[in-house]
């Protein structure tokens, strides 16, 4: 992939050229407004889950989350974001529903500490994942539990003053891989390699790698983040999302 532009500001283009991935960066600590209007959007059992959040400010990321989803859906769809809806595989992987997805638009979403990104292709499975990095995260306790031994081999070169970020970059490029092929954990983490190296290219090493292309994505200070999509030489483009009363 290549990339054009560095979270331009929003667009109103929501055709697809060719190879075109398109990924979207969402703050979701927004404005009351806002929220109230993605509140509407909601499906039941949206808002279900909705209300099952304890503190206030889960329950409004969320919402927010779950709101630009809608938005941006109903205008790559042509629709009314609360006319947008979802069906979920066997291994919880959401989805358009046929009758509603002429256009054959796939997406996925992640978030983390109030930042969201989104991604949509045409006619591609792909995966997407975000994640506010922790320095003080038990990095190489994890790392032993679920990472290959490869990586675990590679973590352990980095210095102390990169561990951390080369924790995150290798834990958000296996869950994107994950999620883009609709396993969840069914895969095991350990079975397949992703590089971890901050500032040096991306791979995957799998049964099926020549399958995908990972990217890294860089959506803020102390966030990591990275995309698997299906297929070769591929297009990024990067936008910020504002919500459409915000204009």
């Amino acid at each position: 992939m290549d990339d054009d532009n560095d979270w331009a500001p929003n667009s109103e283009q929501f055709e697809f050229a060719d190879q075109e991935i398109h990924v979207w960066r969402a703050n979701l600590d927004g404005d009351e407004t806002a929220l109230h209007r993605f509140e509407e959007t909601l499906a039941p059992d949206e808002t279900a889950r909705a209300n099952r959040f304890v503190f206030p400010k889960d329950r409004n990321r969320y919402v927010t989350a779950r709101g630009a989803l809608r938005e941006l859906l109903g205008r790559y769809l042509n629709r009314s974001p609360a006319e947008v809806e979802f069906e979920y595989a066997s291994k919880g992987k959401p989805s358009l529903r046929a009758a509603v997805n002429k256009r054959s638009v796939q997406f996925n979403v992640s978030h983390s500490r109030g930042l969201a990104l989104l991604a949509f292709a045409l006619g591609r499975n792909l995966g997407i994942d975000v994640e506010f990095i922790r320095p003080e995260f038990p990095a190489d306790e994890i790392a032993e539990r679920y990472f290959s031994p490869k990586e675990v081999t590679e973590l352990r070169t980095l210095p102390p003053s990169l561990r951390a970020e080369g924790f995150y970059l290798c834990w958000t490029r296996k869950e994107a891989y994950i999620k883009a092929i609709g396993e969840g954990l069914h895969i095991p983490l350990e079975s397949f390699n992703v590089s971890l190296t901050p500032g040096r290219p991306e791979r995957l090493e799998s049964a099926d790698s020549s399958r995908w292309t990972m990217r890294s994505l860089y959506p803020g200070p102390l966030y990591a983040g990275a995309l698997v999509a299906e297929g070769q030489d591929l297009r990024l483009r990067q936008w910020g999302f504002k919500a459409a009363h915000d204009g």
